[in-house]
């Protein structure tokens, strides 16, 4: 992922203006690291079947970690989830001020698009692409999960209520990253589905352990506060932590039951990445 850091480092957004903090402000989540999981899977798939592609492939996995910034900007603001800690560094609000923060997460949802327009892709793939971005990032995906978190903290959901909460606040985007990178490789429509429905099972674990490392870490750990959750409809509100363990260790054992039945060039490109990941809720 060196290649990827580099690319990010040499197109962040950057605008001649007498804004004293404007160009910083745009710059200082993107550089201040992350897992970077959602480029990974789209690199990955495409490295697994295209690997001459990779290259041109860096657009489209910038705008998915660039939208994913801005989402977690705009989660941490004073209005939602009023975070003062995000990887590691104080947030924007807390730096700067809380309109400049929402602008910047204005800017940084806008500047995605702008690269996919930018990728040296063909026509048809970039709309593929700035669809699939779009939907699972927006109206009917991670907004409308940020907006059902919001309402509804305090007030007790059911666990299939909590999954669909989750599916469209983080796992959409997990999936169309995926999506995205079989839409680059060519693959046709039910293999970019089953990739996408790997997607979504992978986003719900990937959520599930954050509800279990948010009790476990410190903040030093999390890179963010920890314990902030009480009050938010959570897998560890709804099962407990040996529930919610189990609920994760059930989805891990799914998800490499899908991951075997792959083909090889897929599942070892993959398997590198997720191997990591897919028990990191065990790993105390």
């Amino acid at each position: 992922m060196q290649d990827f850091e580099k690319f990010l480092k040499n197109n962040l957004p950057k605008v001649d203006t007498f804004h004293p903090d404007y160009n910083q402000a745009l710059a200082d989540m993107l550089l201040a690291g992350g897992k970077r999981f959602r480029p990974k899977l789209l690199l990955s798939i495409v490295e697994a079947y295209k690997p001459l592609l990779v290259e041109s492939a860096m657009y489209p996995a910038l705008a998915v970690e660039v939208f994913h910034t801005y989402s977690l900007i705009h989660d941490d603001l004073p209005a939602m989830d009023d975070a003062p800690l995000r990887r590691g560094k104080e947030t924007l609000h807390i730096v700067y001020d809380e309109a400049l923060a929402i602008l910047i997460g204005d800017a940084l949802n806008t500047y995605a698009f702008e690269i996919l327009s930018k990728s040296p892709f063909r026509d048809d793939i970039k709309v593929e692409l700035i669809k699939l971005l779009s939907v699972n990032g927006g109206v009917g995906g991670m907004v409308l999960g940020q907006a059902i978190d919001l309402y509804y903290e305090n007030r007790e959901l059911q666990l299939s209520q909590v999954k669909e909460l989750h599916i469209c606040k983080t796992a959409k985007l997990i999936a169309a990253s995926m999506q995205m990178g079989a839409v680059i490789v060519g693959m046709d429509r039910d293999a970019q589905q089953k990739l996408y429905d790997f997607g979504i099972e992978l986003g719900l674990l990937f959520q599930v352990q954050d509800d279990i490392l948010d009790i476990i870490q410190n903040e030093d750990e999390a890179g963010k506060p920890t314990h902030h959750d009480e009050n938010k409809n959570s897998f560890i509100k709804l099962l407990g932590l040996e529930g919610s363990i189990d609920y994760a260790n059930n989805l891990a054992k799914e998800l490499l039951n899908r991951l075997d039945n792959m083909d090889r060039v897929l599942k070892d490109s993959l398997n590198e990445l997720l191997i990591s990941y897919i028990h990191r809720h065990i790993s105390r």
